[in-house]
């Protein structure tokens, strides 16, 4: 019997509402239309067998995420969607001398995603099955959001974590934002829900220091406050040295980071050199499913957690929680913003009770495009994420 090939290599682009125009931050910032893209890589095998993946890049640059994947799909023609390791050797070869750390990575991501998908569909096993993992067990989820505009609609999404059964919520809070961590927490708390914080200084040059975190957990905790469950992105790429002060000068919360990194390389040398308690890869950008479980294994022998980052698509989704289960994960994260896609590209509904997610028994990812998909969600121009904003944007909020 002859070896599935690979026929065709197609990148999507599909767009849906997003979150609330009206009272929800990173909307009125970033994606003003009050829509967001997702970017998907097709693989399609002779045998009829369709494989997705996603590359975190289409939500900032969807032109760029196509053209990329148009420059790779020869190099994968014809082949064997089971010869994995020589697919990926060969597509990093044809993006790596222009983009080993960058934009590219996110496309070598969404074709690795995709042929984990095929190879499990052609054992008609799950992803997680594949990769290892000898029982589904179900994995603890903390919501992530906490960017509302002020009290009204951030009680509402507390509400709707505490409906979910998850006891953490990770918020954006800035060095200059101790009343909003502190109002967050003290309603959170009323619901049982513990605080963690995303302070959002990945890209930023200059960052925050650690003199200034250590100001803002000061303010945090007057009259008695609770430390955050995690701080999240607390410095910026030229600060990465100094991660490990930092965690040395705030014991009582655990540092985490790592979603925008690149290679597995990078965030393992990390977490060698001691720089996070909790390591946070995502499959749509370090490369895809297999670096993420290098990821895994790394921190393993350091004792350090993994969170796999999931701010992406169903798709991306999907991958990382079967890259967390396959790689000995216990908790991950949760996007409570709405997203109808989320839900679109399933197989199987979201199966989350009591606070935990069970992945599906489904071949493969367990998601699903369909041309009635595609053309209820085509592609709009309008959404795409602005990363430049005016700080005038932002509307006061009182947070007493």
């Amino acid at each position: 019997m002859s070896s599935p090939k690979i026929i065709s290599v197609r990148p999507v682009l599909l767009s849906a509402p997003y979150s609330d125009a009206r009272t929800d931050l990173e909307v009125i910032l970033h994606l003003p239309a009050g829509w967001r893209t997702t970017g998907l890589v097709e693989i399609t095998l002779d045998n009829g067998i369709v494989g997705l993946g996603e590359g975190y890049l289409a939500v900032f640059a969807p032109h760029v995420f196509e053209e990329i994947v148009e420059l790779v799909a020869p190099v994968l023609l014809g082949r064997d969607p089971q010869d994995l390791a020589r697919l990926y050797r060969d597509i990093s070869l044809v993006t790596g001398y222009w983009s080993l750390q960058g934009a590219a990575q996110h496309v070598v991501s969404a074709v690795e995603i995709a042929l984990q998908d095929c190879r499990a569909q052609l054992l008609s096993v799950p992803v997680w099955r594949l990769l290892g993992a000898e029982a589904n067990r179900p994995l603890k989820l903390y919501a992530s959001g906490g960017d509302a505009v002020g009290p009204g609609p951030m009680l509402g999404e507390l509400d709707r974590i505490k409906a979910l059964g998850i006891d953490v919520v990770k918020i954006r809070a800035r060095n200059h934002q101790a009343d909003k961590t502190r109002w967050c927490q003290r309603h959170a708390a009323e619901r049982g829900i513990a605080v963690a914080v995303d302070m959002t200084q990945n890209l930023a040059v200059p960052s925050q220091s650690v003199s200034d975190i250590l100001r803002y957990l000061e303010e945090v905790r007057r009259d008695g406050g609770p430390m955050p469950v995690f701080l999240e992105e607390a410095l910026g790429p030229q600060e990465i040295e100094n991660y490990v002060t930092l965690r040395a000068r705030v014991p009582g919360t655990r540092i985490a980071g790592g979603e925008i990194v690149t290679t597995s390389v990078e965030l393992c040398h990390r977490i060698e050199q001691g720089c996070y308690d909790v390591a946070q890869p995502d499959a749509t950008v370090i490369g895809g499913i297999g670096p993420t479980l290098e990821v895994f294994s790394t921190a393993r022998r350091h004792g350090v957690e993994v969170y796999v980052h999931c701010w992406g698509g169903p798709v991306g989704m999907m991958a990382n929680y079967h890259a967390a289960l396959a790689g000995g994960g216990t908790v991950t994260e949760w996007p409570i913003k709405p997203y109808v896609l989320r839900d679109a590209l399933l197989v199987q509904p979201w199966q989350i009770a009591g606070g935990q997610i069970t992945l599906p028994d489904t071949p493969g990812l367990g998601v699903r495009l369909t041309p009635e998909i595609e053309r209820e969600y085509a592609f709009r121009e309008e959404a795409v994420y602005r990363c430049l904003v005016d700080p005038a944007q932002i509307p006061p909020a009182d947070w007493r």
